[in-house]
């Protein structure tokens, strides 16, 4: 059976990534498709140092620190690649990967990690943050939002089985797409129980994520700045780190993108792990 995986990006090992890399091992034969691939030569390990099908997006000025600015093409983008040799497509999506055109004579399974937050239940939201609430380049984010969002109900259809990550994000396909999900939570990386146990606890508190704005690391950030006595490490990277920077007192250790050892070596000593998303 030939196999193609889609997902949405790829620049970094994150969340969706961790998925994207059980799917790989489960199916080592399969082409990999996304909108563009900026993954450093010596970080492609989770993918198994394959090389991927980008699209037309990846030699777009700047596309590889401003790729998020190219959301308007990437519905035309995901729709050029060709799909149509193989039997099974699994599409890993939080933007638009989903949107793959299919056959009907094609299989297409999407691990859906959310239905795009920005056009959807944090569309408001998102325009705030931007500062894009009024004026013409107010109207006109707000019309390609609309367009997105459109197209993202639209080719809700184009898949034939549903997974979620969790009974809430489940929920949501339900309430977008009105199409049921079968929920198969992702992987986790279980510790030695002896590691746990015998490590002992440091004084710090810990909150790691990617900086983007529903998961509010600059509040936390904010939070912990009015509380000096309290020591926070913050690791992640991403748009709003210019914003988070801002925001952090002199308690407030910003570590950036870190190893996955690291990650747990810090999760290890932490005092508690803190999340607002």
């Amino acid at each position: 059976m030939k196999t193609a995986i889609v997902h949405d990006w790829l620049v970094t090992y994150a969340g969706s990534e961790r998925v994207l890399e059980q799917i790989v091992s489960l199916y080592p034969e399969a082409d990999i498709f996304c909108l563009v691939d900026f993954l450093p030569e010596g970080g492609r390990g989770f993918i198994l140092d394959k090389a991927t099908n980008t699209s037309f997006l990846q030699k777009m000025p700047f596309a590889k620190r401003k790729y998020r600015s190219y959301l308007p093409l990437m519905p035309f983008a995901i729709e050029q690649f060709d799909l149509s040799g193989y039997d099974l497509v699994i599409s890993s999506s939080h933007a638009v990967a989903k949107g793959a055109l299919v056959s009907s004579n094609q299989t297409h399974v999407c691990y859906c990690h959310t239905p795009m937050r920005y056009a959807w239940d944090l569309y408001h939201q998102y325009l705030r943050e931007a500062g894009l609430t009024r004026g013409i380049k107010a109207m006109m984010a707000k019309a390609i939002l609309h367009y997105v969002r459109i197209w993202d109900a639209t080719t809700a259809n184009r898949v034939d089985h549903y997974i979620a990550n969790s009974k809430y994000t489940a929920g949501r396909i339900k309430k977008i797409y009105n199409k049921d999900a079968t929920v198969i939570y992702p992987p986790v990386n279980i510790m030695d129980s002896a590691t746990v146990l015998d490590t002992e606890k440091a004084g710090f508190y810990l909150a790691a994520s990617r900086m983007v704005p529903y998961k509010k690391m600059d509040l936390i950030v904010e939070a912990f700045s009015t509380m000096p006595d309290k020591e926070l490490v913050v690791i992640g990277d991403g748009p709003d780190i210019k914003k988070v920077k801002a925001k952090a007192g002199k308690n407030v250790k910003l570590m950036g993108y870190q190893s996955a050892d690291a990650l747990s070596d810090y999760m290890l000593r932490a005092k508690a792990f803190i999340f607002a998303a």
